[in-house]
């Protein structure tokens, strides 16, 4: 049986598909039984980059069997409008501000652990693995990759469309609404574990101080140190940079 239906991408959903059909109805057909993510996928746009699926006006999951003459609207990621107990694509909100990372997002995965983000990063992760933690871990997946968000594993997941790492940072705020959630030199950059404050005169402080540049303790009376893998920060020229980082990530903000 030939199964006639129309289908509608939303907002940036439209990247995906070819410039013909953006922003508009698309009237399509086709022969046998398809669920709607193969549909959409059809289309060239990942799931993981989909919210919320509405068919005849009511919200469907992934799995739903396409019928003849339905009215299919797909939107992406909502950036404030909260669609908990609405969309039937995941049964928690992807507001969850873990990542893990492709090979080509390496800076923005320390931009990211520089804001205070708990973000998985390892060059030598393939696509499976990745998929397979993203998964696991309730992970957001951020890739350059579009297909690596077609994988079945994968629930969560945004497509980084600027090359650019700063940028590529600033999409990921504004997106996922994330600027009240900023904490910022709260994580190791090197190996994503959380750091702790520690100042000179006491206990822990003795158990780090051979660790310490002689040149730095003349000066410094307060570090970071991460536990995990023994880095240690101060205030000094790479803080300075940070925060310079920081100050124009929030005046490009409120532009």
């Amino acid at each position: 049986m030939r199964l006639n239906v129309t289908i509608r991408f939303y907002e940036e959903l439209n990247d995906f598909i070819k410039e013909e059909l953006r922003k508009k109805q698309i009237e399509t057909s086709f022969y046998g039984k398809r669920t709607v993510k193969d549909l959409i996928e059809s289309y060239g746009v990942p799931h993981g980059e989909v919210d919320l699926i509405l068919i005849n006006g009511e919200s469907v999951g992934f799995d739903y069997i396409v019928n003849d003459k339905d009215l299919i609207s797909v939107y992406p990621v909502f950036e404030r409008f909260n669609i908990n107990g609405l969309s039937k694509l995941r049964q928690s909100s992807l507001r969850e501000t873990k990542f893990i990372l492709d090979v080509h997002l390496g800076k923005l995965a320390k931009y990211l652990r520089l804001l205070g983000f708990d973000t998985i990063y390892d060059h030598e992760m393939d696509d499976p693995e990745l998929a397979l933690i993203s998964n696991k871990n309730k992970r957001i997946l951020l890739t350059r990759d579009k297909g690596l968000l077609m994988r079945r594993l994968v629930e969560r997941g945004l497509f980084i469309r600027n090359n650019d790492p700063y940028k590529q940072c600033l999409e990921v705020l504004e997106k996922l609404d994330l600027w009240d959630t900023i904490h910022p030199f709260s994580r190791c950059m090197v190996c994503n574990q959380e750091i702790e404050k520690i100042e000179i005169n006491t206990p822990k402080y003795k158990l780090i101080e051979t660790l310490i540049p002689p040149k730095v303790k003349e000066w410094c009376t307060v570090y970071n140190y991460c536990s995990n893998c023994h880095k240690i920060y101060w205030k000094g020229s790479h803080w300075n940079r940070m925060n310079i980082f920081l100050d124009k990530l929030i005046e490009d903000k409120n532009r």
